[in-house]
């Protein structure tokens, strides 16, 4: 018996040793959190106790998730043992959140360009039916949406030479380049719970992401397994809108896969207006090993929606909801069903060293029946892009090399015909059309000292298309043409002071290019400007940042010279062609303040927040002439010189929570002459709404909300220098929204 006792006391020692014990506690205040979710392996979800404290019994390392309400949710690895953790609340601190722009890994208090963070939280204060109400909240950037799903993406500007579609700035989604190699955008094929989170680099970025002079839009919705769950939404609205969704995540091993299916429709605040898509994704995260990672994502979208046209002034004051005259017996409007298929591999070589792959595929039928013609494509495409990073010293100071390569092709049977009644009538030309693009790109991160970054970045980019003419019903010439553009280098110099641990000042040199796309060579109908140059631009900017306490400061002043600016027209037929208007000169100044007033999970008003954004872009044309008239000194086309964006967003400790914004847009050129202008508008959006966990495994939300409170009267996609007057594209007036979402976590 002797003999037995220290076994048996071993033992006992043991199995107190094998539990986990934690301790959650604020990050900011060390405040014990009770009610906080606790998922552990595949055991069943418990809850903190009113100490913030649970045990756990596991004798082995185990991935523990972490939930609370106004919370960030967090996952990690746990040996036995004794453990305190700390949740960060929801209000994003600069000082803290992490982004992964220019394909550093840093705090953003250490990256040396101007970056907006768009977030769930962000998609979650508005309808959730587009990036439109979200992204317009962030400084500097301006998303229009002409009709339900036509979207305009302005990053400083940079959609002046885009009538419609998404050009001149690079979108990657899940690693993959979004972008087409063509230069243009389906950002419409996503619905938003396709996008988690969002990265924008505002200004030139070639020297890692390639062609483009107004940034990068990163979306991510990717995001580590966090327990299975099975979810669904339903939302019911103004003007026909009826959006559902589901969704399932399911852990698998030391990964997991995700699936949602999505459909939305709307009849449109216009005649010609309608709207309806399908979105399917299937993405799968497979941990092969503590060195690699694999992941893939497949999307089937399916996108119809009606294009109503501009209207002139008088249109709109008779009445704002007919479409252009024409658009509804030519069934102006737009089908496209897209592929896309990715597989994504990281590999830790070592501590220092890794390298990230992503392969994709993509197949696209799009066709477009217009008041003027009929547009069919069928197309293509490949590519792919990879980076090493390596971590090193130089002098004995940090060094971080990364250097990689992109590249992507498409190809393209383009006809157009004659639109009879909505129906494709005689051909009237018929291309075949190849696009590539390709760059090269290294990157040096030296740390010069404890305060210091400096930034060192430079790509060479190859571009090129083809257009094989096989018809001409015109009579006109048939056969291969060529544009190669030659190689372009593109440099980056930055550097980031660290001030203390709160705040930082950076700056930045870096040129940027955006070579015409083919939409833009091959017009119509049926022209080929070959001879349009591509765009070239050198960008300067400074800017501080504070994220101290409840506070974050994120000031921004940059000037931008562009030249062989392309700029729109329009012809007696109402066909948008492009031309270089010379240069222009493009000043601004970009604030966001945000500042949390209560965080407090035990009182009644648990969370209360206020922010505002504003931007500031005074845009000139520094050298423009066309024919006899001279524009040199003019404001801008289509840029609004300010804009300010004001914020409040409240949650309470039953669930009940209000979000409020309001946006002054200043006074628009709708032409370069600046003798037509969009009138200043100020527009009132509110969501409100009650989200509780019911017990450990129910989630449940109902809310409701009204866009354009004060019934505004404005256009959210004006056309610019319009044949005929055609400068309006009426925005809803007020309407409202409401719905359930509902998730079961096991």
């Amino acid at each position: 018996m002797k003999q037995l006792l220290p076994l048996v006391f071993l033992f006992l020692a043991f199995q107190v040793h094998a539990q986990i014990n934690i301790h959650v506690v604020d990050q900011q205040t060390g405040n014990s959190l009770k009610n906080v979710r606790v998922k552990a392996g595949n055991s069943p979800i418990v809850n903190s106790n009113s100490e913030g404290k649970i045990t756990l019994d596991f004798t082995e390392s185990t991935e523990i998730i972490f939930a609370l309400e106004g919370y960030e949710t967090l996952s990690r690895n746990f040996e036995p043992g004794d453990h305190e953790v700390h949740l960060t609340p929801i209000s994003i601190n600069l000082a803290s959140v992490t982004v992964s722009a220019f394909e550093s890994e840093r705090p953003l208090l250490e990256q040396s360009s101007a970056i907006a963070i768009v977030t769930e939280r962000d998609f979650n204060r508005f309808n959730e039916t587009s990036i439109v109400n979200s992204f317009n909240t962030k400084p500097g950037i301006r998303i229009e949406e002409r009709a339900p799903a036509s979207y305009r993406v302005s990053i400083r500007g940079s959609s002046l030479r885009a009538p419609f579609g998404v050009r001149n700035v690079k979108v990657y989604w899940n690693d993959v380049p979004f972008t087409a190699p063509d230069g243009t955008t389906p950002l419409n094929l996503l619905d938003l719970s396709n996008i988690r989170a969002a990265e924008i680099i505002k200004g030139p970025s070639g020297s890692i992401y390639g062609a483009g002079n107004g940034g990068v839009v990163d979306l991510r919705s990717q995001a580590e397994p966090q327990g299975g769950k099975i979810s669904t939404d339903l939302m019911t609205g103004s003007f026909g809108l009826s959006r559902y969704r589901l969704a399932l995540n399911q852990p698998i091993g030391n990964g997991g896969i995700e699936a949602s299916y999505v459909r939305q429709k709307s009849d449109g605040y216009r005649e010609q207006s309608a709207m309806d898509r399908k979105v399917f994704q299937l993405g799968g995260l497979f941990k092969a090993s503590e060195a690699q990672e694999i992941r893939t994502q497949l999307l089937i979208s399916d996108l119809n929606y009606q294009i109503p046209g501009g209207l002139n002034a008088d249109q709109v004051a008779e009445d704002p909801t007919q479409a252009r005259p024409g658009s509804v017996e030519q069934n102006s409007s737009i089908a496209q069903q897209s592929v896309y298929a990715s597989l994504g591999h990281l590999y830790h070589f070592s501590n220092a060293t890794s390298n990230n792959t992503t392969l994709y595929l993509t197949t696209t039928d799009f066709e477009n029946p217009f008041n003027l013609d009929y547009k069919k494509e069928l197309s293509y495409g490949y590519g792919g892009r990879t980076k090493f990073t390596i971590n090193t010293q130089l002098g004995g100071k940090d060094l971080r090399l990364i250097a990689g390569a992109e590249y992507q092709t498409s190809r393209t049977e383009a006809q157009n015909f004659g639109n009879r009644g909505g129906v494709a009538d005689t051909i009237r030309f018929a291309d075949k059309l190849k696009a590539s693009q390709g760059f090269l790109f290294q990157q040096a991160e030296w740390q010069g000292s404890k305060e210091l970054l400096i930034t060192l970045g430079l790509s060479e980019n190859f571009s090129s298309f083809e257009i094989d003419r096989q018809i001409d019903a015109s009579g006109g010439p048939i056969g291969l043409q060529k544009r190669t553009f030659d190689p372009i280098l593109v440099p980056r110099l930055a550097f980031n002071y660290r001030i203390n641990e709160s705040s930082s000042l950076y700056s930045s040199i870096s040129s940027g290019f955006s070579p015409p796309t083919i939409d833009e060579v091959r017009t119509n109908e049926g022209s080929l400007n070959l001879d349009l140059e591509a765009e070239k631009g050198l960008n300067s900017e400074l800017g501080y940042r504070l994220g101290k306490d409840r506070l974050n400061v994120d000031a921004t002043v940059f000037y931008f010279q562009l030249k062989q600016t392309i700029t729109t027209y329009t012809n007696e037929q109402g066909v948008v062609l492009f031309r270089n208007a010379g240069a222009t000169d493009q000043k601004g100044i970009e604030l966001a303040l945000d500042y949390t007033l209560i965080q407090n999970s035990d009182s009644f008003f648990s969370n209360l927040q206020i922010g505002t954004a504003f931007t500031g872009h005074y845009f000139k044309f520094k050298d423009y002439q066309n024919n006899d008239n001279d524009y040199s000194g003019n404001d801008l086309t289509g840029v609004p010189p300010n804009n300010l964006i004001t914020r409040l967003d409240l949650r309470t400790k039953p669930g009940i929570y209000l979000n409020f914004t309001h946006q002054f847009t200043d006074e628009i050129p709708l032409n370069d002459s600046n003798t037509v202008y969009q009138d200043a508008y100020n527009l009132v959006n509110l969501r409100f709404g009650w989200a509780k966990w019911l017990g450990t495994s129910w989630e449940l939300e109902v809310f409701g909300g009204v866009d354009n409170l004060l019934n505004e009267s404005y256009s959210l996609g004006n056309d610019l220098n319009p044949f005929g007057g055609r400068y309006y594209q009426p925005a809803p007036t007020s309407n409202w929204y409401g719905g359930i979402k509902a998730a079961f976590n096991y």
